[in-house]
């Protein structure tokens, strides 16, 4: 939402109640587009949009609103992992809010952040790596070195509090002058709602109880301190563990100065030359305190130096000196696609997804290996997945 733009201005003049109409049917619609289509929760609010659309825009404009009880798993792929899933119609209030607010804080993010935003994501970012080693190793004929660094259950440590905090921050800079609006009233009131919401309240688990008995503590909301952690697969989670490291981002280059720098999420990585290795190991330490200052610590077995030439494993990636290759995390997926599809068990959307993926880097003998161990057939499931074969 662009306040400045004289289209919003105009927008301004039609009553609140026809605004906000349109702007959940466009939620709506995103959620659609960008969810599971198949979930019973979805087709049950579709059999009745028009008036579950209505009863939720009431509910937005009484201020009654409340986010809905969500369901808890486990899934073993790539890792054990804990996934809440939220309701439908509170999807659409997350696609809500992040239409509204995502385009004046993504104008803030640095380049170099690449999660849960238009146009970047983990392609972009295994490329991004591979540009940053290509520059300081002056197109490898200096050694460049690469530090990563994973942060310890992140989502399950972030302070619900100072995230409002945040939020709400961001509000009233992107609406000043426009306070007086129903827009920013109604975003006060959802970030409140949606941040403050404890996850774990009357959550409903499915599967086997015994599961979260394999699941570390640090990768699970229950358990965890009073006012700590959020939902991992949330809309608005993606957005909020942006910005809660932005000013990480920021420190590491404007501070630290490392422009050789870029963060997935909870991944981050700073590239640099021979000269430049002994203060980096020193600026771990100033790092650590910095994330220690924000409620965060820094996984003891997760942060490595390593020199580039030997391959960096990056968002399931390994970045080579002149090549890109899909690392065992996209293998192992792209097999499971595949045999999800040929038995039946799921459509095609994550078998089409990775071999887009696999399109832009080095998988040709990766992609052999998959579907020979799967006796995969890609030209007769090609026409099936609308998925074009290129050769």
């Amino acid at each position: 939402m662009d306040l400045n733009n004289p289209e919003y201005i105009k927008e301004l003049q039609k009553p609140f109640s026809d605004r906000l109409r349109d702007k959940l049917y466009e939620a709506y619609k995103n959620a659609r587009k960008n969810g599971k289509r198949k979930t019973h929760d979805e087709h049950r609010f579709e059999i009745n949009q028009f008036e579950n659309l209505a009863i939720l825009q009431k509910d937005l404009e009484n201020r009654t609103y409340v986010p809905s009880r969500s369901t808890a798993h486990i899934i073993y792929n790539p890792v054990i992992r804990e996934i809440f899933a939220a309701t439908f119609r509170d999807r659409i209030v997350h696609h809500l809010i992040f239409s509204t607010v995502y385009d004046w804080w993504d104008r803030r993010f640095i380049y170099d952040s690449y999660s849960c935003r238009i146009g970047k994501g983990t392609l972009f970012g295994v490329t991004r790596l591979d540009h940053h080693i290509r520059a300081v190793s002056q197109n490898y004929k200096k050694r460049a070195w690469v530090y990563k660094f994973d942060i310890k259950g992140y989502f399950m440590s972030l302070p619900r509090k100072e995230l409002l905090k945040m939020a709400l921050a961001g509000l009233d800079k992107q609406f000043k002058g426009h306070q007086n609006t129903e827009e920013y009233r109604l975003m006060r009131f959802l970030w409140q709602q949606i941040i403050m919401d404890d996850p774990v309240e009357g959550v409903k688990k499915k599967g086997k109880l015994s599961d979260w008995n394999k699941l570390p503590k640090s990768k699970s909301l229950f358990g965890q301190p009073a006012g700590k952690g959020i939902v991992i697969g949330n809309l608005t989670s993606q957005l909020l563990s942006n910005m809660y490291l932005d000013s990480l981002d920021k420190f590491i280059m404007y501070e630290l100065g490392y422009k050789h720098y870029g963060r997935y999420v909870d991944d981050f990585y700073i590239v640099v030359d021979d000269s430049k290795v002994e203060q980096l190991k020193r600026d771990v330490r100033v790092i650590r305190n910095f994330l220690k200052r924000k409620g965060l610590t820094l996984h003891p077995k997760k942060c490595t130096l390593q020199d580039s030439k030997n391959g960096v494993d990056f968002l399931g990636a390994v970045v080579y000196h002149n090549h890109i290759v899909p690392g065992r995390r996209i293998k192992k997926n792209l097999q499971k696609a595949c045999l999800d599809v040929k038995k039946g068990r799921k459509d095609g959307d994550s078998l089409v997804s990775y071999l887009g993926l696999c399109q832009h880097i080095n998988s040709r003998k990766m992609l052999k290996e998959v579907f020979d161990y799967t006796d995969f057939d890609l030209d007769y499931w090609s026409s099936k997945l609308h998925y074009k074969n290129k050769k």
